[in-house]
């Protein structure tokens, strides 16, 4: 019995240790995710005219002009305004694994592109399913939380993104959605709206800690 109990003791502050171990790691994350929705909630207050034209732009950093743009871009803005830079990020994987995005496919594309490649959702739901948190397509609005990107097939081959934010539809219940589908970044109750085909999160190239 006694050896029962010391061995008991002896297992407590390990998994103390564990514990205290992961939870930085857990609170810096929601964090990063709390900024980034406030990232995309402040989006709604830029004037944006939707514009899918090609433009030469920087790298890295590059950005469209800024009262231009389509959906990506506001994934873009919001990410670069937290410290992440999704077009170097889309790049370099692209360099490395070209053949795992549907650019030769789709767009008779025979390299990657820093220019559009990370402007094009189904470039970035292949990226996000290789370097983020891929999670379930789910019917329950309450699966969907603050901080998660979804995609959508629009039909007819076209495709859209946008951020969930944490503010609520007062119909619905379920958490908002910041994107631009043609009139400038909008927060709307419109996750159901169409098909889902991607749900992701996405905390960057590094491990989050302290």
């Amino acid at each position: 019995m006694r050896s029962k109990i010391l061995l008991a003791m002896a297992v407590i502050p390990i998994a103390v240790i564990y514990v205290s171990a992961q939870a930085p790691i857990l609170e810096s994350r929601q964090e990063f995710l709390h900024r980034f929705v406030a990232a995309a909630v402040e989006r709604t207050q830029h004037k944006v005219r939707y514009d899918p034209a090609y433009v030469r732009i920087a790298y890295p950093g590059g950005d469209v002009p800024a009262d231009t743009g389509v959906c990506t871009d506001e994934v873009i803005r919001a990410y670069r305004a937290v410290g992440i830079d999704l077009q170097k990020e889309v790049h370099e994987d692209m360099l490395a694994n070209f053949n795992a995005y549907p650019s030769q496919a789709r767009w008779h594309k025979q390299k990657p592109d820093s220019n559009i490649d990370h402007r094009r959702v189904p470039n970035l739901m292949v990226f996000f399913s290789r370097k983020s948190e891929a999670l379930p397509i789910a019917e329950r609005g309450e699966d969907y939380q603050p901080g998660d990107l979804v995609t959508w097939d629009l039909g007819q081959g076209t495709t859209h993104i946008g951020i969930v934010v944490d503010q609520k539809g007062w119909f619905s219940r379920h958490y908002k959605i910041v994107h631009n589908i043609g009139q400038g970044p909008k927060m709307e109750d419109v996750l159901f709206d169409w098909k889902i085909i991607g749900h992701y999160r996405y905390f960057g190239p590094q491990p989050l800690h302290k």
